[in-house]
Protein backbone atom coordinates (compact mmCIF):
# COMPACT_ATOMS: atom_id res chain seq x y z
CA UNK A 1 0.00 0.00 0.00
CA UNK A 2 1.48 3.50 -0.48
CA UNK A 3 2.70 5.55 2.08
CA UNK A 4 1.80 9.06 2.74
CA UNK A 5 5.60 9.86 3.32
CA UNK A 6 7.14 12.42 5.44
CA UNK A 7 7.87 15.13 2.82
CA UNK A 8 5.13 17.91 2.30
CA UNK A 9 4.98 19.88 -0.47
CA UNK A 10 5.80 23.77 -0.68
CA UNK A 11 2.13 24.65 -2.27
CA UNK A 12 0.74 27.70 -0.50
CA UNK A 13 -3.15 28.33 -0.18
CA UNK A 14 -4.27 31.37 -1.21
CA UNK A 15 -7.83 32.91 -0.64
CA UNK A 16 -8.87 35.88 -3.06
CA UNK A 17 -10.44 38.55 -1.48
CA UNK A 18 -12.96 40.91 -3.29
CA UNK A 19 -14.71 43.60 0.36
CA UNK A 20 -16.08 46.72 -0.87
CA UNK A 21 -14.41 48.35 1.89
CA UNK A 22 -11.21 48.44 3.84
CA UNK A 23 -12.99 47.62 6.84
CA UNK A 24 -14.82 44.20 4.79
CA UNK A 25 -11.32 43.88 3.20
CA UNK A 26 -10.07 43.77 7.13
CA UNK A 27 -12.77 41.33 8.27
CA UNK A 28 -11.83 38.97 5.37
CA UNK A 29 -8.32 39.01 5.81
CA UNK A 30 -8.97 37.63 9.47
CA UNK A 31 -11.63 34.90 8.52
CA UNK A 32 -9.37 33.71 5.91
CA UNK A 33 -6.31 33.13 8.62
CA UNK A 34 -8.82 31.28 10.61
CA UNK A 35 -10.11 29.26 8.11
CA UNK A 36 -6.28 28.15 7.03
CA UNK A 37 -5.14 30.32 4.81
CA UNK A 38 -1.71 31.09 4.21
CA UNK A 39 -1.04 34.16 1.87
CA UNK A 40 -4.33 36.24 0.88
CA UNK A 41 -4.63 38.02 -2.60
CA UNK A 42 -5.77 41.58 -2.15
CA UNK A 43 -8.19 42.69 -5.66
CA UNK A 44 -8.44 46.53 -4.94
CA UNK A 45 -10.29 46.75 -8.02
CA UNK A 46 -13.44 45.86 -5.99
CA UNK A 47 -12.73 48.11 -3.11
CA UNK A 48 -15.57 51.20 -3.73
CA UNK A 49 -13.82 54.64 -4.06
CA UNK A 50 -10.48 53.15 -3.62
CA UNK A 51 -8.14 55.93 -2.41
CA UNK A 52 -4.36 54.74 -2.60
CA UNK A 53 -2.77 56.76 -0.09
CA UNK A 54 -5.96 56.74 2.24
CA UNK A 55 -6.74 52.79 1.79
CA UNK A 56 -3.46 50.87 0.97
CA UNK A 57 -1.22 51.51 3.89
CA UNK A 58 -4.44 50.94 6.26
CA UNK A 59 -4.89 46.90 4.34
CA UNK A 60 -1.02 46.76 4.87
CA UNK A 61 -1.15 47.52 8.53
CA UNK A 62 -3.89 45.03 9.29
CA UNK A 63 -2.40 42.12 7.40
CA UNK A 64 -2.42 38.74 9.51
CA UNK A 65 -0.71 36.79 6.45
CA UNK A 66 1.56 38.14 3.76
CA UNK A 67 -0.69 39.74 0.82
CA UNK A 68 -0.66 39.72 -2.99
CA UNK A 69 -2.05 43.33 -4.03
CA UNK A 70 -3.92 43.04 -7.44
CA UNK A 71 -5.65 46.17 -9.22
CA UNK A 72 -7.27 44.29 -12.54
CA UNK A 73 -8.36 46.89 -15.23
CA UNK A 74 -11.35 45.89 -17.19
CA UNK A 75 -9.89 45.14 -20.05
CA UNK A 76 -7.96 41.76 -18.29
CA UNK A 77 -11.01 40.76 -16.64
CA UNK A 78 -11.07 43.68 -13.63
CA UNK A 79 -13.37 45.83 -12.27
CA UNK A 80 -11.12 49.04 -12.54
CA UNK A 81 -12.35 51.29 -15.43
CA UNK A 82 -10.14 54.61 -14.56
CA UNK A 83 -6.75 55.89 -16.53
CA UNK A 84 -4.37 53.38 -16.79
CA UNK A 85 -1.82 56.37 -15.42
CA UNK A 86 -3.64 56.04 -11.65
CA UNK A 87 -3.92 52.23 -11.79
CA UNK A 88 0.05 52.05 -12.19
CA UNK A 89 0.66 54.49 -9.73
CA UNK A 90 -1.07 52.74 -6.93
CA UNK A 91 0.97 49.96 -7.28
CA UNK A 92 3.97 51.32 -7.45
CA UNK A 93 2.51 52.85 -3.94
CA UNK A 94 2.19 49.28 -2.65
CA UNK A 95 5.86 48.46 -3.62
CA UNK A 96 6.75 51.64 -1.81
CA UNK A 97 5.00 50.39 1.15
CA UNK A 98 6.43 47.19 0.68
CA UNK A 99 3.80 44.68 -0.14
CA UNK A 100 4.71 41.16 -0.04
CA UNK A 101 3.58 40.57 -3.11
CA UNK A 102 2.37 42.77 -6.48
CA UNK A 103 0.35 41.28 -9.56
CA UNK A 104 1.49 42.89 -13.26
CA UNK A 105 -0.38 41.92 -16.20
CA UNK A 106 1.72 40.71 -18.63
CA UNK A 107 1.28 43.92 -21.02
CA UNK A 108 2.22 46.57 -18.34
CA UNK A 109 4.95 44.48 -16.82
CA UNK A 110 8.21 44.75 -18.55
CA UNK A 111 9.14 48.15 -17.90
CA UNK A 112 7.32 48.78 -14.00
CA UNK A 113 9.38 45.79 -13.03
CA UNK A 114 12.53 47.08 -14.03
CA UNK A 115 12.13 50.51 -12.52
CA UNK A 116 10.75 48.99 -9.07
CA UNK A 117 13.48 46.57 -8.28
CA UNK A 118 15.99 49.64 -8.85
CA UNK A 119 13.78 52.30 -6.72
CA UNK A 120 12.64 50.09 -4.29
CA UNK A 121 15.05 47.60 -2.95
CA UNK A 122 13.04 45.86 -0.94
CA UNK A 123 11.85 42.12 -0.22
CA UNK A 124 8.60 42.69 -2.82
CA UNK A 125 7.92 39.52 -5.14
CA UNK A 126 6.77 40.30 -8.74
CA UNK A 127 4.07 38.12 -10.20
CA UNK A 128 3.54 38.47 -13.98
CA UNK A 129 0.42 37.34 -15.04
CA UNK A 130 -1.31 36.31 -18.01
CA UNK A 131 -5.40 35.64 -18.72
CA UNK A 132 -5.96 33.51 -21.89
CA UNK A 133 -9.33 33.93 -23.28
CA UNK A 134 -10.08 30.92 -25.82
CA UNK A 135 -7.77 27.54 -26.78
CA UNK A 136 -5.97 26.71 -23.68
CA UNK A 137 -2.43 26.71 -25.53
CA UNK A 138 -0.11 23.70 -26.30
CA UNK A 139 2.54 22.60 -24.08
CA UNK A 140 4.96 24.18 -26.42
CA UNK A 141 3.30 27.40 -26.72
CA UNK A 142 2.47 27.57 -22.81
CA UNK A 143 6.37 27.04 -22.56
CA UNK A 144 7.25 30.18 -24.96
CA UNK A 145 4.95 32.01 -22.87
CA UNK A 146 6.74 31.23 -19.61
CA UNK A 147 9.86 32.22 -21.21
CA UNK A 148 8.46 35.55 -22.52
CA UNK A 149 7.23 36.27 -19.02
CA UNK A 150 10.13 34.76 -17.34
CA UNK A 151 11.95 37.77 -19.70
CA UNK A 152 10.02 40.53 -17.50
CA UNK A 153 12.03 40.31 -14.75
CA UNK A 154 8.97 38.54 -13.18
CA UNK A 155 10.00 36.34 -9.71
CA UNK A 156 6.66 34.37 -9.82
CA UNK A 157 4.93 33.60 -13.31
CA UNK A 158 0.82 33.43 -13.21
CA UNK A 159 -1.26 31.74 -16.03
CA UNK A 160 -5.08 31.71 -15.91
CA UNK A 161 -6.97 30.16 -18.92
CA UNK A 162 -10.70 29.05 -18.62
CA UNK A 163 -11.02 25.48 -20.26
CA UNK A 164 -13.29 23.84 -22.15
CA UNK A 165 -12.85 20.39 -21.42
CA UNK A 166 -10.59 18.70 -18.54
CA UNK A 167 -8.36 17.48 -20.76
CA UNK A 168 -6.91 20.98 -21.32
CA UNK A 169 -5.92 20.74 -17.80
CA UNK A 170 -3.11 18.36 -18.61
CA UNK A 171 -1.24 21.24 -20.36
CA UNK A 172 -1.85 23.33 -17.14
CA UNK A 173 0.09 19.96 -15.33
CA UNK A 174 2.42 20.10 -17.87
CA UNK A 175 3.26 23.75 -17.15
CA UNK A 176 3.59 23.20 -13.28
CA UNK A 177 6.28 20.19 -13.36
CA UNK A 178 8.29 21.51 -15.90
CA UNK A 179 9.00 25.21 -15.39
CA UNK A 180 11.91 26.25 -13.89
CA UNK A 181 10.77 28.88 -11.58
CA UNK A 182 7.75 29.20 -9.50
CA UNK A 183 3.90 29.28 -11.39
CA UNK A 184 0.61 29.88 -10.34
CA UNK A 185 -1.30 28.00 -12.75
CA UNK A 186 -5.04 27.03 -13.19
CA UNK A 187 -8.29 27.20 -15.00
CA UNK A 188 -11.40 29.06 -13.95
CA UNK A 189 -14.76 27.76 -14.11
CA UNK A 190 -16.16 24.30 -12.96
CA UNK A 191 -14.51 22.10 -15.77
CA UNK A 192 -11.00 23.64 -14.24
CA UNK A 193 -11.43 22.35 -10.49
CA UNK A 194 -8.68 19.64 -10.70
CA UNK A 195 -6.38 22.11 -11.92
CA UNK A 196 -6.61 23.65 -7.90
CA UNK A 197 -7.12 20.45 -6.22
CA UNK A 198 -4.03 18.76 -8.06
CA UNK A 199 -1.70 21.69 -7.71
CA UNK A 200 0.67 20.28 -4.91
CA UNK A 201 1.28 17.48 -6.81
CA UNK A 202 2.63 18.85 -9.50
CA UNK A 203 4.34 21.84 -8.20
CA UNK A 204 2.47 24.84 -8.16
CA UNK A 205 3.64 27.64 -5.75
CA UNK A 206 0.21 27.93 -4.70
CA UNK A 207 -3.46 26.78 -5.10
CA UNK A 208 -6.39 28.91 -4.06
CA UNK A 209 -9.36 28.18 -1.90
CA UNK A 210 -12.65 30.80 -1.30
CA UNK A 211 -13.46 31.72 2.51
CA UNK A 212 -16.77 30.56 3.46
CA UNK A 213 -19.36 32.65 1.92
CA UNK A 214 -18.21 33.42 -0.80
CA UNK A 215 -18.70 30.48 -3.57
CA UNK A 216 -16.30 30.99 -6.50
CA UNK A 217 -16.86 28.43 -9.88
CA UNK A 218 -14.00 25.80 -9.69
CA UNK A 219 -12.38 26.96 -7.04
CA UNK A 220 -12.42 24.69 -4.04
CA UNK A 221 -13.22 26.19 -0.45
CA UNK A 222 -10.55 27.01 2.20
CA UNK A 223 -12.17 23.98 4.28
CA UNK A 224 -12.75 21.51 1.53
CA UNK A 225 -8.83 22.64 0.84
CA UNK A 226 -7.41 21.96 4.63
CA UNK A 227 -10.03 19.14 5.49
CA UNK A 228 -10.88 17.24 2.71
CA UNK A 229 -8.13 17.32 0.31
CA UNK A 230 -5.69 18.28 2.86
CA UNK A 231 -2.94 19.69 0.20
CA UNK A 232 -0.34 19.44 2.95
CA UNK A 233 0.00 15.74 2.16
CA UNK A 234 0.38 15.59 -1.67
CA UNK A 235 3.51 14.87 -3.12
CA UNK A 236 4.23 13.87 -6.82
CA UNK A 237 3.99 10.28 -5.96
CA UNK A 238 0.49 10.75 -4.95
CA UNK A 239 -2.15 8.48 -6.71
CA UNK A 240 -5.26 10.46 -8.10
CA UNK A 241 -8.80 9.07 -8.05
CA UNK A 242 -11.76 10.64 -9.08
CA UNK A 243 -15.79 10.37 -10.58
CA UNK A 244 -15.91 10.57 -13.84
CA UNK A 245 -19.43 12.41 -14.62
CA UNK A 246 -21.27 15.10 -15.45
CA UNK A 247 -22.00 16.96 -13.86
CA UNK A 248 -20.15 16.36 -11.18
CA UNK A 249 -20.42 19.14 -8.30
CA UNK A 250 -23.18 17.22 -6.82
CA UNK A 251 -20.97 14.34 -5.43
CA UNK A 252 -20.07 13.22 -2.20
CA UNK A 253 -17.08 10.45 -3.05
CA UNK A 254 -14.39 12.88 -1.96
CA UNK A 255 -15.64 13.48 1.36
CA UNK A 256 -16.16 9.50 2.04
CA UNK A 257 -12.85 8.53 -0.19
CA UNK A 258 -10.35 11.05 1.03
CA UNK A 259 -10.60 10.38 4.78
CA UNK A 260 -10.76 6.64 4.27
CA UNK A 261 -7.33 6.75 2.06
CA UNK A 262 -5.63 8.45 4.76
CA UNK A 263 -6.98 6.25 7.57
CA UNK A 264 -5.15 3.40 5.69
CA UNK A 265 -1.98 5.64 5.03
CA UNK A 266 -2.22 5.11 0.99
CA UNK A 267 -0.60 8.40 -0.88
CA UNK A 268 -3.56 9.16 -2.56
CA UNK A 269 -6.72 11.75 -3.41
CA UNK A 270 -10.05 11.35 -4.43
CA UNK A 271 -11.30 14.49 -6.77
CA UNK A 272 -14.64 15.53 -9.20
CA UNK A 273 -13.79 14.79 -12.94
CA UNK A 274 -15.94 16.54 -15.23
CA UNK A 275 -16.11 14.96 -18.02
CA UNK A 276 -17.41 15.80 -21.39
CA UNK A 277 -15.55 13.19 -23.96
CA UNK A 278 -14.65 10.06 -22.68
CA UNK A 279 -12.43 8.94 -25.33
CA UNK A 280 -10.57 12.26 -24.89
CA UNK A 281 -10.19 11.99 -21.22
CA UNK A 282 -8.78 7.99 -20.86
CA UNK A 283 -6.33 8.83 -23.41
CA UNK A 284 -5.19 12.28 -21.86
CA UNK A 285 -4.97 10.94 -18.52
CA UNK A 286 -3.93 7.25 -19.19
CA UNK A 287 -1.04 7.13 -17.20
CA UNK A 288 0.31 5.25 -13.70
CA UNK A 289 -0.96 8.21 -11.72
CA UNK A 290 -4.54 7.81 -12.47
CA UNK A 291 -4.72 4.10 -11.19
CA UNK A 292 -8.60 4.37 -10.95
CA UNK A 293 -12.12 6.44 -11.71
CA UNK A 294 -15.98 5.91 -10.21
CA UNK A 295 -17.70 6.70 -13.25
CA UNK A 296 -21.56 8.30 -12.37
CA UNK A 297 -24.16 9.78 -14.46
CA UNK A 298 -24.88 9.69 -17.27
CA UNK A 299 -21.63 7.26 -18.38
CA UNK A 300 -22.10 4.05 -16.54
CA UNK A 301 -23.23 2.52 -19.73
CA UNK A 302 -21.13 4.09 -22.07
CA UNK A 303 -17.94 3.97 -20.28
CA UNK A 304 -18.03 0.52 -21.08
CA UNK A 305 -16.76 0.75 -24.64
CA UNK A 306 -13.62 2.15 -23.21
CA UNK A 307 -13.12 -0.48 -21.00
CA UNK A 308 -10.10 -2.99 -22.08
CA UNK A 309 -11.82 -5.76 -19.57
CA UNK A 310 -15.10 -6.25 -17.37
CA UNK A 311 -16.26 -7.94 -15.14
CA UNK A 312 -18.35 -11.07 -15.68
CA UNK A 313 -20.78 -9.01 -13.12
CA UNK A 314 -20.61 -5.53 -14.60
CA UNK A 315 -20.63 -6.86 -18.52
CA UNK A 316 -24.04 -9.03 -17.85
CA UNK A 317 -25.63 -6.11 -16.27
CA UNK A 318 -24.19 -3.64 -19.24
CA UNK A 319 -23.20 -0.82 -16.91
CA UNK A 320 -19.65 -0.31 -14.96
CA UNK A 321 -19.22 2.29 -12.01
CA UNK A 322 -15.82 1.60 -11.10
CA UNK A 323 -12.51 1.47 -13.62
CA UNK A 324 -9.37 0.25 -12.24
CA UNK A 325 -5.86 0.40 -14.17
CA UNK A 326 -4.05 -2.32 -13.94
CA UNK A 327 -1.21 -2.35 -12.64
CA UNK A 328 1.00 -4.78 -14.63
CA UNK A 329 -0.44 -3.39 -18.45
CA UNK A 330 -2.22 -0.36 -17.56
CA UNK A 331 -5.09 -2.18 -19.02
CA UNK A 332 -8.12 -0.76 -17.66
CA UNK A 333 -10.85 -2.63 -16.30
CA UNK A 334 -14.02 -2.14 -15.31
CA UNK A 335 -16.62 -2.97 -12.88
CA UNK A 336 -19.90 -2.88 -10.83
CA UNK A 337 -20.08 -2.12 -7.53
CA UNK A 338 -23.82 -0.72 -7.57
CA UNK A 339 -25.60 -3.99 -8.04
CA UNK A 340 -25.28 -5.87 -4.86
CA UNK A 341 -25.02 -2.47 -2.86
CA UNK A 342 -27.92 -1.43 -3.54
CA UNK A 343 -29.92 -4.94 -3.16
CA UNK A 344 -28.55 -5.61 0.39
CA UNK A 345 -29.37 -1.56 1.07
CA UNK A 346 -33.05 -2.65 0.69
CA UNK A 347 -32.71 -6.36 2.17
CA UNK A 348 -31.35 -4.56 5.49
CA UNK A 349 -34.41 -2.22 5.42
CA UNK A 350 -36.64 -5.05 4.74
CA UNK A 351 -34.87 -6.40 8.24
CA UNK A 352 -35.01 -10.45 6.62
CA UNK A 353 -38.20 -10.12 4.17
CA UNK A 354 -37.20 -11.51 0.94
CA UNK A 355 -37.62 -9.80 -1.90
CA UNK A 356 -37.96 -13.09 -3.89
CA UNK A 357 -41.38 -13.28 -5.65
CA UNK A 358 -42.67 -9.34 -4.96
CA UNK A 359 -43.18 -6.96 -7.67
CA UNK A 360 -40.26 -4.54 -8.48
CA UNK A 361 -41.49 -1.12 -9.77
CA UNK A 362 -37.95 0.55 -11.32
CA UNK A 363 -37.90 3.83 -12.71
CA UNK A 364 -34.76 4.48 -14.63
CA UNK A 365 -33.26 2.05 -17.34
CA UNK A 366 -29.38 3.79 -17.14
CA UNK A 367 -26.58 2.28 -15.67
CA UNK A 368 -28.12 2.77 -11.93
CA UNK A 369 -30.58 1.06 -13.31
CA UNK A 370 -29.36 -1.51 -14.71
CA UNK A 371 -27.53 -2.63 -11.30
CA UNK A 372 -31.13 -2.31 -9.59
CA UNK A 373 -32.88 -5.08 -12.16
CA UNK A 374 -29.83 -7.34 -12.07
CA UNK A 375 -29.81 -7.52 -8.25
CA UNK A 376 -33.46 -7.86 -8.16
CA UNK A 377 -33.36 -10.72 -10.43
CA UNK A 378 -30.39 -12.32 -8.74
CA UNK A 379 -33.47 -12.46 -5.71
CA UNK A 380 -36.04 -13.94 -7.71
CA UNK A 381 -38.43 -10.39 -7.94
CA UNK A 382 -40.57 -10.11 -10.43
CA UNK A 383 -39.71 -6.83 -12.70
CA UNK A 384 -41.74 -4.18 -14.14
CA UNK A 385 -39.33 -1.37 -15.55
CA UNK A 386 -40.81 2.74 -16.95
CA UNK A 387 -37.89 4.65 -18.99
CA UNK A 388 -38.51 7.67 -20.90
CA UNK A 389 -36.62 5.56 -23.25
CA UNK A 390 -38.82 2.93 -23.96
CA UNK A 391 -36.86 1.00 -26.43
CA UNK A 392 -33.72 1.10 -23.11
CA UNK A 393 -36.52 -0.17 -20.96
CA UNK A 394 -37.25 -3.24 -23.24
CA UNK A 395 -34.16 -4.24 -23.57
CA UNK A 396 -33.30 -4.09 -20.12
CA UNK A 397 -36.45 -6.20 -19.11
CA UNK A 398 -35.77 -8.31 -21.97
CA UNK A 399 -32.26 -9.11 -20.31
CA UNK A 400 -33.66 -9.30 -16.42
CA UNK A 401 -36.90 -11.71 -18.08
CA UNK A 402 -39.50 -8.75 -16.90
CA UNK A 403 -42.09 -6.02 -18.20
CA UNK A 404 -41.33 -2.97 -19.66
CA UNK A 405 -43.52 -0.14 -19.85
CA UNK A 406 -43.67 3.87 -21.42
CA UNK A 407 -42.41 6.54 -18.71
CA UNK A 408 -45.60 8.44 -18.62
CA UNK A 409 -47.64 5.20 -17.75
CA UNK A 410 -46.12 5.64 -14.28
CA UNK A 411 -48.75 8.04 -13.48
CA UNK A 412 -51.44 5.81 -13.49
CA UNK A 413 -49.95 2.78 -12.67
CA UNK A 414 -51.47 1.12 -9.57
CA UNK A 415 -49.34 -1.38 -7.78
CA UNK A 416 -50.03 -4.32 -5.95
CA UNK A 417 -49.58 -4.40 -1.94
CA UNK A 418 -46.26 -5.03 -0.67
CA UNK A 419 -44.65 -4.11 -3.88
CA UNK A 420 -41.18 -2.07 -3.72
CA UNK A 421 -40.69 0.80 -5.97
CA UNK A 422 -37.00 2.05 -7.13
CA UNK A 423 -36.17 5.23 -8.36
CA UNK A 424 -33.34 4.94 -10.26
CA UNK A 425 -33.07 8.42 -12.62
CA UNK A 426 -31.98 11.76 -11.41
CA UNK A 427 -35.34 13.51 -10.61
CA UNK A 428 -34.71 14.88 -7.21
CA UNK A 429 -30.94 15.49 -7.03
CA UNK A 430 -29.50 18.55 -6.09
CA UNK A 431 -30.25 20.93 -7.12
CA UNK A 432 -33.98 20.26 -8.41
CA UNK A 433 -34.66 19.00 -4.92
CA UNK A 434 -38.76 19.85 -5.51
CA UNK A 435 -38.63 17.45 -8.58
CA UNK A 436 -39.38 13.25 -8.01
CA UNK A 437 -40.88 10.62 -10.43
CA UNK A 438 -44.15 11.09 -11.04
CA UNK A 439 -45.58 8.52 -9.23
CA UNK A 440 -48.86 8.82 -8.02
CA UNK A 441 -49.14 9.92 -4.30
CA UNK A 442 -52.04 8.08 -3.35
CA UNK A 443 -50.10 4.52 -4.55
CA UNK A 444 -47.02 5.21 -2.72
CA UNK A 445 -48.68 3.73 0.33
CA UNK A 446 -49.40 0.55 -1.23
CA UNK A 447 -45.38 -0.03 -1.57
CA UNK A 448 -43.66 -1.76 1.09
CA UNK A 449 -40.54 0.09 0.60
CA UNK A 450 -39.42 2.99 -1.60
CA UNK A 451 -36.05 3.38 -2.83
CA UNK A 452 -34.17 6.70 -4.36
CA UNK A 453 -30.81 5.90 -5.96
CA UNK A 454 -30.29 9.73 -5.28
CA UNK A 455 -27.80 10.71 -2.36
CA UNK A 456 -28.06 14.49 -2.72
CA UNK A 457 -30.31 15.25 -0.79
CA UNK A 458 -30.57 11.99 1.38
CA UNK A 459 -34.04 12.67 2.42
CA UNK A 460 -35.51 13.45 -1.56
CA UNK A 461 -38.59 14.50 -1.99
CA UNK A 462 -40.20 11.10 -3.41
CA UNK A 463 -38.62 9.86 -0.06
CA UNK A 464 -40.51 12.36 2.20
CA UNK A 465 -43.51 11.53 0.49
CA UNK A 466 -43.27 8.05 0.85
CA UNK A 467 -42.74 7.88 4.29
CA UNK A 468 -45.96 10.07 5.33
CA UNK A 469 -47.52 7.33 3.18
CA UNK A 470 -46.26 5.21 5.20
CA UNK A 471 -44.10 3.25 2.99
CA UNK A 472 -40.35 2.24 4.28
CA UNK A 473 -37.99 4.28 2.83
CA UNK A 474 -34.08 4.20 1.77
CA UNK A 475 -31.68 6.81 1.06
CA UNK A 476 -29.46 6.38 -2.01
CA UNK A 477 -26.81 6.97 0.82
CA UNK A 478 -27.20 3.44 1.56
CA UNK A 479 -26.18 2.54 -1.60
CA UNK A 480 -23.52 4.96 -1.72
CA UNK A 481 -21.79 3.60 1.35
CA UNK A 482 -21.62 0.13 0.92
CA UNK A 483 -20.77 0.53 -3.47
CA UNK A 484 -17.73 2.81 -1.76
CA UNK A 485 -16.70 0.00 0.39
CA UNK A 486 -15.77 -2.32 -2.60
CA UNK A 487 -14.89 0.49 -4.68
CA UNK A 488 -11.91 1.53 -1.99
CA UNK A 489 -10.97 -1.64 -2.27
CA UNK A 490 -10.16 -2.14 -5.87
CA UNK A 491 -8.97 1.09 -5.60
CA UNK A 492 -6.39 0.07 -2.72
CA UNK A 493 -6.24 -3.46 -4.18
CA UNK A 494 -6.54 -4.78 -0.45
CA UNK A 495 -9.39 -5.02 1.51
CA UNK A 496 -8.72 -2.21 3.64
CA UNK A 497 -12.05 -1.35 4.19
CA UNK A 498 -13.59 -5.05 4.90
CA UNK A 499 -17.20 -3.72 5.74
CA UNK A 500 -19.65 -0.92 6.08
CA UNK A 501 -19.69 -1.31 10.08
CA UNK A 502 -15.62 -0.75 8.93
CA UNK A 503 -16.63 2.45 7.03
CA UNK A 504 -18.40 3.91 9.64
CA UNK A 505 -16.11 3.22 12.85
CA UNK A 506 -12.90 4.76 11.13
CA UNK A 507 -14.82 7.99 9.78
CA UNK A 508 -16.51 8.51 13.31
CA UNK A 509 -12.61 9.19 14.13
CA UNK A 510 -11.55 10.94 11.28
CA UNK A 511 -13.34 12.88 8.93
CA UNK A 512 -17.22 14.27 9.28
CA UNK A 513 -17.87 12.61 5.98
CA UNK A 514 -21.14 10.97 6.59
CA UNK A 515 -22.14 13.24 9.31
CA UNK A 516 -22.15 16.15 5.99
CA UNK A 517 -24.09 13.30 3.84
CA UNK A 518 -26.91 13.46 6.74
CA UNK A 519 -25.95 10.38 8.01
CA UNK A 520 -26.18 9.49 11.65
CA UNK A 521 -23.04 7.58 12.70
CA UNK A 522 -23.63 4.60 14.23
Amino acid sequence: MGSTGILKNSTMICAPLMGETVEQMVKEMKQAKAEGSHLLEIRLDHITNFHPHHHLPAILDNKPLPLIILYRPKWDGGLYEGDEHSRLQALRLAAELGADYIDFELKVASHLIRELKINYQSATKFIVSCHITGTTPSDEELANLAATMRATGADILKVVVNVTDITEIARIFHLLSHCQMPVIAYSVGERGLISQLLCPKFGGFLAYGSIEGYSIPGMPSLYSVKHTYKHELMNSETKVFGLVSKPVSHSKGPILHNPTLRHENFNGVYVPLFVDNLKEFFSTYSGSDFPGFSVGIPYKEAVVEFCDEVHPLAESIGAVNTIIRRPCDGKLIGYNTDCEAAIISIEDALKGTLISGKLFVLVGAGGAGRALAFGAKSRGARILIFDIDFERAKSLASAVLGEARTFEQVINFRPEKGAILANATPLGMHPYTDQRIPVDWETLGDYELVFDAVYTPRKTRLLKEAEAAGAITVSGVEMFLRQAVSQFNLFTGQQGIPSISDLFNHLKLYGTGLLRLGVKLR
